[in-house]
């Protein structure tokens, strides 16, 4: 299991993943669940991917095989926006499961998922969720962010605190906290964290940051949230007809 996290703001959009991978207790490795793309000053795709890695990774590497070459259909270089990269990363998926998934289905699930966020100029960041039968589904200003992956833990501190206006900032803070809570209840997802902090415009990858489980600011930031809830719920009043 993996946790995938993309936020779209007016600022710019925040994609994060985690690096474990794990065929059971004692096969743990650490994989980049983040594949970039970009064209300084044309465009920057961030696609994460969910599930069996075996059916991501061969999803991902024909991607970057064929960008660049300038294939209709096939080239994420040469799509016209983000909307026509889902679409492709989806056709990919379906192409990948259609040849492996019945060899695969007697070891395990064959399924995997993806978040495909950035930037093309000409369009505004755009964020989308493709989903194992390769369709997907885009965030917008009412649902600003879209998970994939291990969800549950991390969901609530962004449904309390993110909204489409939120800084660039203020929502890597949060998707940093969305980890904190996954890590501490979910052993299948750990660090490194691989995090993209794209902003609106700048069609540059200057804001992509990997958070080892030593980092001294994720380590600050997850003790001072800690902390910080601590007294908190400390200076609540008591239920009724308590002391």
């Amino acid at each position: 299991m993996t946790y995938c996290l993309g936020v779209l703001l007016e600022a710019g959009v925040v994609m994060a993943a985690d690096s474990r991978s794990n065929a059971g207790v004692d096969q743990v490795a650490h994989v980049s669940k983040q594949t970039l793309i970009s064209v300084p000053g044309e465009r920057v795709i961030s696609i994460l991917s969910s599930g069996n890695l075996a059916t991501s990774q061969a999803v991902t590497s024909q991607i970057l095989h064929d960008a660049g070459k300038g294939h209709a259909g096939t080239d994420v270089k040469a799509c016209d926006g983000l909307f026509e990269v889902a679409g492709l990363v989806g056709e990919r998926l379906r192409e990948v499961t259609e040849r492996d998934a019945r060899f695969v289905e007697p070891y395990g699930d064959p399924t995997a998922s993806f978040l495909v966020g950035g930037q093309v100029r000409g369009e505004q960041p755009r964020l989308f969720q493709v989903y194992p039968a390769g369709n997907f589904i885009e965030a917008t200003a009412r649902s600003p962010f879209l998970q994939i992956g291990e969800t549950k833990y991390g969901k609530p501190i962004l449904d309390r605190t993110l909204t489409h206006a939120s800084a660039l900032a203020e929502a890597a803070k949060l998707a940093l906290l969305s980890f904190d809570a996954t890590l501490r209840s979910n052993l299948s997802v750990g660090a490194p964290i691989d995090m993209l902090i794209y902003a609106r415009g700048s069609l540059a990858i200057d804001g992509l940051r990997t958070f080892e489980e030593s980092d001294p600011y994720w380590r600050d930031l997850r003790r001072a949230y800690g902390e910080g809830l601590a007294a908190l719920v400390a200076g609540l009043p008591p239920p009724p007809g308590m002391p």
